[in-house]
């Protein structure tokens, strides 16, 4: 099964999101590279996801490196290590999907919506990486720290791009996540869901909630597929 699943490339995989990542996309047998700012440092996470007990084909390689070895490119850092990070990688992503989580958070203020010149952090990974770069991006409002668990997580994703084909093909993933993944749109889009970060990071801190999701009602459990969408199997 594993030999027709994409390789995923988790860059900054050492955090809680990328770690969460790829023990829940290793179950379902993706072949995982962790990539971090030093191969060693990707390696002891690899290490400790081991002697945690996660199974399947697992790597750890500096940034460049992981970018370079994965199909798909999954972008787990802080808003403060976006641009640097891209930078590491643009060599290695010419021609794939890079999948941008990134929220533009600022601290102290973490609960009001502070969006970059781009209009979203996911747009300026677009402009920077260039037009053969397929950016989508998704992930945005789910608790890393659930995803951690393998606790079933109450929440959608939206997933936002400039093709509904590559938005489709990101879906599949969210899938394999246990999560519902939802079409958001163009990439111009991710505005709305990076600015509702915040939104929720003010709703936990509030209502003392640990990790607000986000539910579109109104949805058939199984929302149609978009006509110039690959058909899920």
């Amino acid at each position: 099964m594993a030999d027709s699943l994409p390789t995923l490339a988790i860059v900054g995989g050492t955090g809680a999101l990328g770690g969460g990542l790829a023990r829940r996309w290793a179950a379902k047998g993706y072949p995982i590279v962790i990539g971090s700012r030093s191969a060693e440092k990707a390696a002891a996470a690899v290490r400790a996801l081991e002697a945690e007990g996660v199974a399947g084909s697992l790597r750890g390689l500096d940034n460049a490196a992981a970018a370079a070895a994965g199909n798909i490119v999954v972008v787990t850092v802080p808003y403060g290590a976006h641009q640097a990070t891209l930078a590491d990688i643009k060599a290695s992503v010419a021609g794939k999907i890079v999948v941008d989580t990134t929220v533009p958070l600022k601290p102290p203020k973490v609960a009001r919506a502070q969006l970059p010149p781009e209009g979203s952090a996911a747009q300026a990974a677009q402009d920077f990486l260039g037009e053969t770069v397929r950016v989508v991006s998704a992930l945005h409002n789910v608790a890393a720290h659930k995803l951690a668990t393998g606790a079933e997580i109450d929440c959608d994703v939206l997933v936002c791009g400039d093709q509904a084909v590559t938005r489709e093909m990101v879906i599949v993933l969210i899938e394999a996540l246990g999560l519902r993944g939802l079409h958001g749109g163009p990439l111009a889009n991710s505005a709305a869901a990076e600015a509702l970060t915040s939104v929720l990071i003010g709703i936990n801190k509030r209502y003392k909630v640990d990790g607000a999701g986000i539910r579109i009602t109104g949805l058939d459990s199984d929302p149609p597929v978009e006509d110039d969408c690959p058909r899920r199997r």
